[in-house]
């Protein structure tokens, strides 16, 4: 842990970017999701992601070094879905603890051999955590507004198993992402507490929210500012955004919080907006341009890529990043008076 804030405060750290975007890129057939391990199992399997770090372990590792050499300081494990909640889609609830252990585990061997390699530039994971398929603020029902499909102890359960699993593995960080539920998501950092006062250490958390549209709110209703108050009684590493938005839009987010608290400041947006068949067309030198604009605003210390981005996108971003200072951290005095 001190690793990370020690490289915080000397760089603008790099996250990677979209495993989805390049995981496509291979075209994997069911029979490819499948392995010889899953042949005969009862459920369509593909479109299931994370259970390639068990099935095609060699690409995970591949996409790993392939952000690392586009200047990746932290990459994240390939566990977006990995909770029994999302994982029932393909009745694979069982299989949680293995598909989250594997992915850090694939990840941690990846990080030690470039950090062996470059020992000036150390290599860190970050054990990626999704907001699962599910809402604890919201019905999913319009006729019953007081319906939940989930309940914060479902999540938090849920949650604690994948975290265990993830440290178990390897990871440096836990990420929290793509949040468009607070409540989804203070169940899991309730669950990350929960399993470092049981296991009596410490890691950091990373926490990024994602405002859903034009309104800068996220799904379940709370404002860039928001979002931060909510969340800011948890000991967190850094906070920010990810996701639905391109670099320009996200901005105007960034700048609401990053004077209003001592965490670093994190974003990795999408490569613009998705067109009409849901691609992303944005270069990785548009995309560039528009994260210096953050750079030049001193609003950033984890600067990164989401849906549409890859290691080009990355090794764009990373040659500008190094050009900035990292943002100063707020002093709690100063965060008090602008609130």
């Amino acid at each position: 842990m001190s690793d990370i804030r020690k490289a915080l405060k000397e760089r603008i750290l790099v996250l990677d970017g979209a495993m989805g975007t390049m995981l496509q890129a291979y075209k994997f057939t069911e029979e490819d999701f499948r392995g010889e391990r899953f042949k005969d199992y009862p459920t369509p399997l593909q479109g299931n992601n994370d259970l390639l770090s068990i099935t095609q372990p060699e690409a995970i590792k591949t996409i790993h070094a392939k952000y690392f050499e586009a200047g990746a300081d932290i990459i994240e494990t390939n566990t977006f879905s990995g909770t029994t909640i999302a994982m029932a889609d393909y009745q694979m609830e069982d299989l949680v603890y293995e598909l989250n252990y594997e992915s850090a585990k694939i990840a941690k061997e990846v990080a030690v051999e470039f950090t062996k390699k470059e020992p000036h530039k150390p290599r860190f994971v970050a054990g990626s955590i999704g907001p699962t398929n599910r809402t604890a603020s919201m019905s999913p029902d319009v006729n019953d507004p007081g319906y939940r499909a989930v309940t914060f102890n479902e999540l938090r359960i849920a949650y604690k198993q994948q975290v265990e699993a993830l440290m178990d593995g390897g990871a440096d960080i836990l990420l929290v992402e793509t949040v468009f539920d607070t409540l989804n998501a203070k169940a899991a950092l309730f669950a990350i507490e929960e399993v470092k006062d049981e296991r009596n250490l410490e890691i950091p958390v990373m926490l990024s929210g994602t405002i859903t549209d034009a309104s800068g709110r996220t799904l379940s209703g709370q404002t860039a500012e928001a979002f931060l108050i909510s969340v800011s009684h948890i000991p967190l590493l850094s906070v920010g955004f990810n996701c639905a938005l391109g670099a320009n839009l996200l901005q105007p987010h960034l700048e609401a919080i990053a004077n209003k608290t001592e965490f670093a400041i994190s974003a990795h947006p999408n490569a613009g907006l998705p067109n009409a068949f849901g691609e992303y067309d944005e270069s990785p030198e548009e995309m560039g341009e528009q994260i210096e604009a953050y750079l030049k605003k001193n609003l950033i210390n984890i600067i990164g890529g989401c849906c549409g981005t890859s290691p080009e996108h990355i090794r764009v971003i990373a040659n500008i990043a190094a050009k900035y200072e990292p943002r100063e951290a707020v002093t709690l005095s100063a965060v008090e008076k602008s609130l």
